[in-house]
């Protein structure tokens, strides 16, 4: 066997073997997450906010936002819900590699290269809690710029644990225009302490 298909049959072993690792953490986020409504809660708010930005009759626009907002008490709820019932998943099983490279079983591997996503859940459930409360005083559409950042950050840490950090910060690039590091600049000071403290961003 030459070197060439010895290094197509280890290729293939690698792919299987990683397509493998991911299907199981896929189902393991999807069984928890496949119980709540987050992803069509996002889907309408970060909606809701691109219609009352573009509005342009000031008391329309306050009527958007004022419909907003039990969309955002339903998504801090359940945001609530899955952090607390994600946290009964074993320890083992939610640990997120950091190396930028989906490499399988790294978790297991290199321990010391992981976090926790139970932990990353709750830091962003807090963190969307506290954007939507607005206590800092925030303007309507800086309001809304806040927890649209939170929530895709939280996009962010799910495609994480899924794929790899490189393949999360394409999709949010691709479908968000937005980059990781204007993501962690966007959300509360809060959040970006604690979620950099737990990954090393």
């Amino acid at each position: 066997m030459d070197l060439f298909m010895l290094a197509m049959l280890v290729a293939l072993g690698a792919f299987m073997l990683k397509s493998k690792y991911q299907r199981k953490r896929i189902a393991l986020l999807g069984s928890h997450l496949g119980k709540y409504q987050i992803e069509k809660l996002m889907e309408s708010l970060t909606e809701g906010y691109m219609r009352a930005l573009g509005e342009s009759d000031p008391a329309r626009r306050e009527q958007i936002w004022n419909l907003l907002t039990s969309t955002e008490a339903s998504l801090c709820d359940q945001l609530n819900r899955l952090a607390a019932d994600f946290a009964k998943v074993d320890e083992a099983d939610a640990r997120v590699s950091t190396l930028p490279l989906a490499i399988p079983y790294a978790d297991k591997l290199f321990p010391a290269a992981t976090f926790d996503l139970r932990k990353a859940l709750a830091i962003h459930a807090q963190g969307v809690n506290q954007a939507v409360k607005n206590g800092a005083g925030r303007s309507a559409k800086a309001k809304a710029f806040t927890v649209s950042a939170e929530l895709f950050l939280l996009q962010h840490s799910c495609h994480w644990f899924c794929k790899s950090r490189t393949v999360a910060s394409a999709r949010m690039l691709a479908r968000q225009k937005t980059s990781y590091e204007q993501l962690v600049a966007s959300v509360e000071p809060d959040t970006r302490k604690a979620y950099c403290s737990l990954t090393g961003c």
